[in-house]
């Protein structure tokens, strides 16, 4: 057996793992995100990710999965399944976590639209206020899939919210006119 042939075979085998594995993960503020992940029996690909940051903290990634990728918000709401994954960086009590879902969902839609998803927006709250906290590392998933969104927690399924227009109007926090934070929208349409 030549050993000098057995190295170099083995070198080309780490490289080839090497390459592979870096092509199935992006890393944002340290966060390991999946290039592609599968969601009710479909295969998602990583459109975009970023930090969002206030008052100059890192508070989550937020990562934007779709079936094939898409540079602008219509083209996002024209496909489904979907996902938005926040992966969180700091503690952050529900109350808190509410709050901003709240505001930034009324800065992205009309009175009549909010009234419209009145009943599924209480249904979130719901979900959410029995959790108390989003701990540093958890991992908060809202699956947009047949017709309703999807609340995950930590890989746990915390419930179903049904309609279209919900997740619209919750997707729009990332992806409306008054994105929570411009920057973060651009990142989660493919920009960087």
């Amino acid at each position: 057996m030549n050993v000098g042939r057995v190295r170099s075979a083995l070198c080309v085998l780490i490289a080839a793992a090497l390459v592979v594995e870096s092509a199935r993960a992006a890393e944002v503020a340290g966060i390991r995100l999946d290039d592609r992940i599968s969601l009710a029996g479909r295969s998602l690909v990583l459109n975009g990710a970023g930090v969002r940051a206030k008052l100059l903290l890192e508070v989550y990634v937020v990562a934007l999965y779709l079936p094939k990728r898409a540079s602008d918000a219509p083209s996002v709401f024209a496909m489904a399944p979907r996902r938005i994954q926040m992966n969180m960086l700091l503690t952050v009590s529900s109350r808190e976590i509410i709050d901003a879902l709240l505001d930034t969902m009324a800065d992205n839609s009309t009175p009549a639209e909010l009234a419209a998803v009145k009943r599924e927006t209480d249904r979130l709250v719901a979900l959410i206020s029995p959790l108390k906290e989003a701990k540093k590392g958890d991992v908060v998933t809202l699956d947009f899939v047949r017709g309703g969104t999807n609340l995950g927690w930590n890989g746990r399924f915390r419930g179903r919210i049904p309609g279209e227009a919900f997740n619209r109007a919750l997707t729009r926090i990332w992806l409306g006119e008054k994105p929570v934070q411009p920057d973060l929208k651009g990142r989660l349409l493919g920009g960087k």
